[in-house]
């Protein structure tokens, strides 16, 4: 049965996910940041700092959405999908620069020198709204992300950490953290009104860096590895080798690599040992319908690569009977980048 389906269009729909997320974004950070002049509040200055980082962030990432959806040409023959990871690790660097970094300093320059607050009405009503309104970027996001996950028939959760959709991946990342600052920043303030102490606000400010260093280390991290040339989730890689080695002319996969190209952009290179008879012409029509049929199972799949390579026993082998159904993947050559366990996630396997 094919696994590969027709489906709207996910780059369209993330871009319309980010967009949501920089609108509301933007005017939450303009909201807090008046809010904290007001009151003088270094939480909700923090806070300001935090939607201001999150828009910059989306906006980076609108510019990978649509970069990466760049047609190949002759100078990037395999299109551009990994300058999409490019702009997504801008984005996550923006989120550790000005939010993290505004959010740690300000919360301890306050507990250190202290700080006077004003009427802290317009802060907590911001809030409120602040809280309302980067809910329905959330939910916006998990909304896309459940169903994405129903289609992967695995759970949202693993979904999430394992997509290399660096898009959806950074603002359920950011939309998340942003609901927490707000609860923190609001128990700061708080804090602040039952003590008449500055050290409550401040580190609410401080908690709210760390968190956003958290999600910023974090994002920098997934989107390096797809950078550099991650390979494709374990369990697509081992439906490519079982669908290679249930061919009656090969013998073994010698060798398999996989590298994610794009969100929904796998390349595959296969050294494959073929059974002794399969010479010539024949030899060229079986890999022609080994790489089409990869590409008609896997929507990722967009590149295949092909060598005839025989294997170490070769010369003392007869032509062995096709694979039985079960396969086990272990047996089947070498799958360089399988080291992760089963994430079951991956993206192109749709």
């Amino acid at each position: 049965m094919s696994e590969k389906v027709t489906e709207p269009d996910s780059g369209q729909e993330s871009f319309l996910t980010v967009a949501v997320a920089a609108g509301i974004n933007l005017a939450i950070a303009v909201a807090k940041m008046v809010a904290g002049l007001i009151s003088g509040s270094s939480a909700m200055l923090s806070e300001a700092a935090h939607s201001a980082a999150d828009t910059v962030t989306e906006v980076l990432l609108l510019v990978a959405v649509r970069r990466s959806g760049h047609p190949a040409d002759s100078r990037h023959p395999f299109g551009h999908g990994k300058a999409g990871f490019f702009w997504a690790l801008m984005a996550a660097g923006a989120t550790l620069l000005i939010g993290a970094g505004f959010s740690i300093t300000h919360g301890v320059q306050t507990i250190r020198d202290g700080e006077d607050l004003g009427d802290l009405k317009v802060s907590y009503i911001v809030l409120v709204i602040a809280f309302v309104l980067e809910g329905v970027s959330f939910f916006r996001a998990v909304h896309q992300v459940r169903r994405e996950a129903d289609r992967l028939n695995v759970s949202p959760q693993r979904y999430v950490v394992h997509t290399t959709d660096t898009a959806v991946k950074a603002v359920v990342f950011e939309d998340s953290a942003a609901l927490v600052g707000i609860g923190v920043a609001a128990l700061g303030l708080l804090g602040f009104q039952l003590t008449g102490s500055a050290v409550w606000d401040g580190l609410a400010s401080i908690v709210i860096g760390l968190l956003l260093l958290g999600v910023a280390l974090y994002l920098i991290k997934a989107n390096a590895s797809l950078l550099i040339g991650q390979a494709a989730p374990p369990r697509v890689q081992r439906a490519i080798l079982e669908e290679i080695t249930g061919r009656a002319e090969v013998n073994e996969v010698v060798e398999l690599l996989t590298m994610m190209l794009g969100p929904d952009d796998v390349l595959v290179a296969a050294k494959i040992d073929f059974v002794d008879e399969c010479t010539g012409d024949r030899l060229e029509q079986v890999s022609d319908d080994i790489e089409h049929r990869l590409r008609d199972r896997f929507r990722g799949v967009t590149h295949v690569f092909l060598d005839p390579t025989p294997g170490p026993d070769a010369p003392r082998r007869a032509a062995r009977p096709p694979v039985p159904s079960a396969v086990d993947p272990a047996q089947l050559g070498r799958v360089v980048g399988d080291g992760a366990a089963d994430d079951g996630a991956g993206r192109p396997l749709q």
